[in-house]
């Protein structure tokens, strides 16, 4: 048995609600089971897993390749129900703490009881046979042993407990087996030290000597085996897309033999879909040319026909073709305008294939476009889909962003979104020393607030709170605004507080804490304080009277951070991306990153995204979208955009400081660079090149990884590459270098007309009467005035 260690990557997820009873639990695995069995004796099938950590084990079985009838008719017998590549054999999967951001270098456990919450999650083509939690710690030396223990629970169920005793320096070894039964979807481990200085009474719950350090090698230790994966669509995008893994996911994209608007487009836009449904989770992607190119257990998407994609006439696909036509299950060509989807596996049984083709680029545009819109996609099952008809999904408003503020300037907490994507209800928090309640409060990138924001918090809490020490806290990013006594003895019910919200801290990534420090009215020495009486809630009523506009000062890549302008709206319908006439693969690559990172940053029922070579780019869309236009130097799709805004790509990668001039060879470096669109004034032209394919390849790190994506600011960006021997998926493996080179000015308002004048007289409401009274008056004396001259001329 091999022992595999995962790559390190961040793998705690937000904890979800996924439980289930035993019952159904046991119920599921005896149908799998019998499933999987009838199955193997059915026909020569082969088993699959798609752990990329048990590659090495895999043991090709001696088994007969799936055949269809001579006659070709698709039906439940040519249409397996379970994709069973080669079995691999049983191994370990290592998960070390060192993956939580919760934990990095260090874990400490500080006072009398303290805990720390770790997530992870359990993958679907994983068959758990055990698991270990295996715990490195050390603790301080005063800690009294027989009153001081480190627990760990597992759901909600603890799974052991070891005592604190060791000498100074030594480092404690914990095993603890999980039962089985207790792993869901979404697991959460807790690790909880009660900790104690002296045998009766600890006086000091502050006491800088109790501390335990939970080390970061400890780890989690899967023994499991291969599933079946099941070819469904109804899971989708399961089997292609897990989002349990707790490695990348794997996905390589067929080039075709002709490069296209269609392929480019499709492509894009289903790169972006991707980059929704993962949300934060990594992938990873690449080109292939032949079948034959993949790693086991990664996942391949083949779009186009089969004039384009010749490999679809050597699959084994469960329709057949006639010619270069495909037929549907009776036989006939399947019309012209109707897509195909298709799931199957790889000539060599460990890879997944999804195909989306038609006989004309149209139709296999439809198919990728079914898998965008997930309204539609929910209807899907089955290995294989014909895409008939596809319903137009409507552009939704460019203001209208889900997860935002809304844009109503009136507004209360449960028209917000909660982290799970459900509208806000009262919330209760409960102790002493509980977490604080946090809000996503999240403006809109083009908001300007104005002076008179406030929040009015309906609240209450509960009796046998010390009235000296109780508080209530509003906090914006951890700025405190505002705090209130909570000096009720009997306490209060739908209380009211006021709270002003400063116009310049709110930004599109803000979010609103609210505390409550709750101190019992009669603390017990020598015992940990039972506070658990001790309540305060937030009611869900709790209103906002926001005062703003909508403008924005570009170019700003900070902005590009939440995806300002080129998702307004958040279909990306109003942005295109242009490359060379013929895009080599790393410009390919930077395409599907920044499509990748588009769709990461929107949430919509469908994704409209165009992608054009140079010479295809219609010059209406010119004039009317937002533009990327990623390429070499010498092949960039459109250097006039830059060179009319008074930047030249020549001088591009020039360095000037105090009247010196150089030009280094070579330049391996990426450029980003903004500006206002020279065809239209209210829209944004983006430009991604370098010197070199290498200045590509450091753009595509820029889009791939959060961590450097979220230090975009100014108007230009150069990236560079490190020491090679620096981890590439490493922040410290790249340099970012920032300039801003064009004035900013304050441009796209996406609001109409008539809502810039109400929020403009709006802010300034006092003023209204007033200014309307002198207006009148105004317009009154140049009337008379106007009409005095008449009689006079009369007279003459």
């Amino acid at each position: 048995m091999k022992r595999h260690t995962a790559r390190p990557l961040v793998f705690f997820f937000r904890l979800f609600s996924c439980s289930k009873l035993r019952s159904q639990k046991r119920a599921a695995s005896f149908l799998s089971l019998l499933l999987f069995g009838v199955l193997l004796a059915n026909s020569g099938a082969i088993a699959q897993s798609e752990l990329p950590d048990f590659r090495q084990n895999a043991i090709p079985p001696e088994t007969k390749p799936n055949t269809r009838p001579a006659t070709g008719t698709p039906n439940q017998a040519t249409l397996p129900a379970t994709v069973q590549l080669k079995p691999l054999s049983p191994g370990q999967y290592v998960l070390e703490f060192n993956r939580s951001p919760v934990v990095g270098t260090r874990l400490q456990l500080r006072g009398i009881y303290d805990e720390s919450r770790l997530r992870f999650t359990r993958p679907r083509s994983w068959e758990t046979k055990s698991v270990k939690v295996s715990l490195r710690f050390r603790h301080s030396p005063a800690l009294y042993a027989t009153r001081s223990n480190l627990t760990v629970l597992v759901n909600g169920a603890s799974v052991g407990s070891v005592p604190l005793n060791k000498p100074q320096g030594e480092i404690g070894n914990a095993i603890y087996d999980v039962p089985i039964s207790l792993l869901q979807d979404y697991n959460e481990v807790v690790i909880a030290a009660l900790q104690n200085n002296s045998p009766t009474c600890t006086q000091d719950p502050y006491d800088p000597s109790l501390w335990t350090e939970i080390l970061p090698d400890s780890k989690i230790v899967f023994d499991l085996a291969p599933r079946p994966v099941t070819l469904d669509f109804s899971r989708y995008p399961f089997p292609l897309f897990d989002e349990l893994s707790l490695s990348p996911n794997e996905l390589a994209y067929l080039l075709p033999s002709a490069v296209d608007e269609a392929w480019l487009t499709a492509a894009s836009r289903f790169q972006s879909s991707l980059g929704r449904l993962a949300q934060f989770r990594p992938i990873d992607t690449r080109l292939v040319k032949q079948v034959n190119e993949l790693s086991p257990g990664e996942r391949l998407v083949v779009i186009g026909t089969t004039q384009t994609q010749p490999i679809l006439k050597s699959l084994k696909l469960p329709l057949k073709l006639q010619g270069d036509r495909w037929l549907d299950e009776t036989q006939k060509p399947i019309a012209d305008d109707v897509g195909v989807l298709m799931l199957t596996p790889s000539p060599d049984a460990k890879s997944l294939v999804l195909v989306a083709t038609g006989n004309t680029p149209a139709a296999a545009s439809k198919a990728v476009q079914f898998l965008l819109q997930s309204r539609d996609r929910q209807i899907g099952t089955g290995s294989v889909i014909l895409v008939k008809d596809l319903a137009d999904v409507p552009t939704p408003d460019p203001r209208d962003w889900p997860g935002y503020l809304p844009v109503e300037n009136s507004f209360q907490l449960k028209d917000l979104l909660t982290q799970a994507n459900e509208p806000f209800q009262d919330i209760t928090t409960r102790g002493s020393d509980a977490p604080p309640i946090e809000i996503d409060f999240r403006a809109l990138p083009d908001d300007r607030f104005l002076v008179g924001n406030v929040l009015n918090l309906r609240y209450s809490y509960g009796p046998q709170l010390n009235p000296l020490t109780s508080l209530l806290e509003v906090q914006l990013d951890g700025l405190p605004l505002a705090g209130r006594k909570l000096d009720a003895v009997d306490g209060v019910r739908n209380g009211t507080f006021r709270v002003d919200l400063p116009e310049d801290k709110i930004k599109p990534n803000s979010k609103l804490q609210i505390r409550f420090r709750l101190d019992p009215r009669e603390r017990r020495s020598c015992n940990r304080a039972i506070d658990q009486q001790l309540w305060g809630t937030v009611h869900a009523d709790t209103s906002f009277d926001l005062k703003r506009e909508n403008m924005a000062r570009l170019p700003d890549l900070k902005l590009l951070q939440v995806g300002y302008p080129f998702a307004a709206p958040q279909d990306l319908s109003q942005t295109a991306i242009a490359l060379p006439q013929n895009p080599n693969p790393a410009e390919l690559l930077l395409l599907l990153e920044v499509s990748e990172r588009l769709g990461r940053l929107s949430k919509a029922e469908s994704i409209k995204l165009n992608v054009y070579r140079a010479d295809q780019l219609p010059a209406e869309v010119r004039k009317t979208h937002h533009l990327i236009a990623l390429g070499e130097r010498s092949r960039f799709p459109l250097p006039d955009a830059l060179q009319s805004s008074g930047f030249n790509l020549e001088t591009l990668f020039q360095r000037r400081r105090d009247g010196a001039a150089i030009r280094t060879l070579p330049d391996v470096e990426g450029v980003a660079k903004q500006v206002v669109s020279p065809w239209n004034s209210d829209r944004v032209f983006l430009a991604l090149t370098g010197q070199s394919s290498t200045g590509i390849q450091q753009l595509q790190a820029l889009f791939e990884q959060d961590a450097l994506f979220y230090q975009l600011r100014e108007d230009t960006v150069l990236i560079s590459a490190n020491d090679a021997a620096v981890q590439a998926n490493s922040p410290d493996a790249y340099t970012l270098e920032f300039l801003q080179q064009t004035r900013q000015r304050t441009t796209l308002s996406e609001a109409n007309w008539r809502d810039r004048l109400m929020q403009r007289v709006g802010g300034y409401w006092l003023l209204l009467v007033p200014g309307t009274i002198l207006i009148a008056l105004l317009m009154y004396g140049v009337g008379q005035a106007w009409l005095n001259r008449y009689p006079s001329q009369e007279k003459q």
